[in-house]
């Protein structure tokens, strides 16, 4: 199933096409603590005067398991690639966390249903609207 899985399964990592890509015009940048590899145009360049840029992802390719430090990186904001040495991620940025949304992890505020907890009550101050 394996080499089945790789020439047509695309969400479930490289193809053969992106392996065939990437040896062709890709250039190899980094690695993330998840194991998301980067790549940048080995020569040319895209609309924008700017190399190609891209993530291939070690699981389900979903976009919010790219860190902050290689988000920046992709989208041109910074030059500096986080693999380099000389990074260091600014005080203010946090650890990545992956989207839990649909998940059983997914936070769920105090009173939500799926919480099982239960809202609580009105102050004095609120007055419901009711029709004439």
């Amino acid at each position: 199933m394996g080499i089945l899985r790789e020439i047509f399964i695309w969400w479930d990592g490289n193809t053969w096409g992106t392996r065939l890509t990437l040896w062709n015009q890709g250039r190899f940048v980094g690695k993330d603590e998840f194991g998301n590899r980067y790549y940048e145009q080995k020569k040319g360049v895209a609309p924008g005067d700017k190399p190609r840029r891209w993530v291939t992802y070690t699981d389900l390719a979903e976009a919010s398991k790219v860190p902050a430090g290689w988000y920046g990186w992709l989208h041109h904001t910074v030059d500096e690639a986080p693999s380099d040495e000389s990074y260091q991620p600014r005080p203010w940025q946090k650890p990545h966390l992956a989207n839990m949304t649909g998940t059983p992890e997914a936070y769920r505020p105090p009173g939500s249903i799926l919480a099982g907890g239960h809202r609580a009550k009105t102050t004095g101050d609120y007055k419901p609207w009711r029709p004439e």
